[in-house]
């Protein structure tokens, strides 16, 4: 592999995931002013629909930041297996990090499945503040 095609990779990988990064940013930053709307629609004995409208915020947005994520998480993937591969001409295990992450470890959370436990949180977060408010009927 070429050093032109490493570098593309290279730059591929680091471009998506630091958007994935700043997507989950967002995302906390969305959660956290309508987490917070919640609480002073609490406070305020707020009318019953300003709760379904912050519920149905926060699974919406939980729901298109899940479809963003699995995206930039597909897209690292697909550069990781060309990272892989350009890892080959390396002289040293140790310079070889792509094919030692790929390796089974102990217990060990990703980032993949903080973000979408934190995604499904918010999600049932949403939900429950959808029927708190709902009329009874």
């Amino acid at each position: 592999m070429s050093d032109d095609e490493r570098e593309y990779l290279w730059k591929h990988f680091a471009f998506n995931a630091e958007q994935r990064l700043k997507a989950f940013h967002f995302f906390v930053v969305f959660s956290g002013f309508a987490n917070g709307g919640i609480l002073v629609a609490f406070d305020k004995n707020s009318q019953p629909m300003v709760f379904v409208a912050f519920g149905g915020f926060i699974c919406l947005t939980s729901i298109i930041f899940l479809a963003i994520d699995l995206r930039s998480r597909e897209l690292l993937e697909m550069t990781k297996k060309g990272l892989i591969r350009s890892e080959e001409s390396l002289m040293f295990d140790e310079a070889r990090i792509f094919t030692r992450d790929r390796k089974p470890r102990k217990l060990v959370i990703s980032y993949t499945y903080a973000f979408r436990a934190l995604f499904l949180i918010q999600l049932v977060v949403g939900a429950a503040a959808i029927w708190y408010g709902w009329p009874a009927g």
